[in-house]
């Protein structure tokens, strides 16, 4: 039996409940948005922004620096907005986890088809090392107040650029963010 895909709806496990979401329809669940908007990039359809993605992380890097510098300072913040600043900071980490699991590991990085090639191999294991110091760099942000831990990022995320585009692209993205 053949079916149209168009009329079907996506479904998505929201708190171990199904949900269905069909595009027509709006969204009633807020909690539904993040899920939603994951199955954009999962989806083949050859758009990619990996300058954009480059620039994100980079974006959310300063975003966690500028927190940790506020909460450095907490005396004169009240609880709340101490509270806020942690939760912007955990926030903008988990957004860095998230674009180098979702974004980078699953869709962009791939494994050399001939895995004799030493060269090829040598460069994926490099964009996998790289990729992996990100993410724990992330994670040192969320439990720490520590700006070592963005720099360590920032540069692994340089690193990464470097091994990643090409001279040109390169270029462009350093003029595009200043070298930082």
């Amino acid at each position: 039996m053949k079916t149209s895909l168009l009329p079907l709806a996506a479904i998505a496990l929201v708190g171990g409940l199904a949900t269905t979401y069909s595009p027509a329809a709006p969204l009633t669940n807020p909690a539904l948005t993040p899920v939603v908007a994951a199955f954009h990039c999962q989806v083949p359809c050859g758009i990619y922004g990996d300058m954009m993605r480059i620039d994100m992380l980079m974006e959310d890097s300063a975003t966690i620096a500028k927190a940790m510098a506020q909460l450095d300072d907490a005396e004169d913040l009240s609880q709340n907005q101490m509270v806020r600043w942690i939760m912007t900071k955990e926030e903008h980490a988990a957004n860095i986890q998230e674009i180098v699991a979702s974004y980078w590991m699953a869709q962009r990085i791939k494994a050399p088809k001939n895995a004799s090639n030493e060269a090829e191999m040598a460069k994926y294991h490099n964009q996998l090392g790289l990729l992996h110091g990100i993410t724990v760099a992330a994670m040192k942000c969320k439990q720490t107040t520590d700006t070592n831990n963005v720099e360590v990022m920032r540069t692994l995320a340089r690193l990464f650029s470097a091994a990643y585009f090409s001279e040109e692209d390169q270029k462009h993205l350093n003029e595009h963010s200043s070298g930082k």
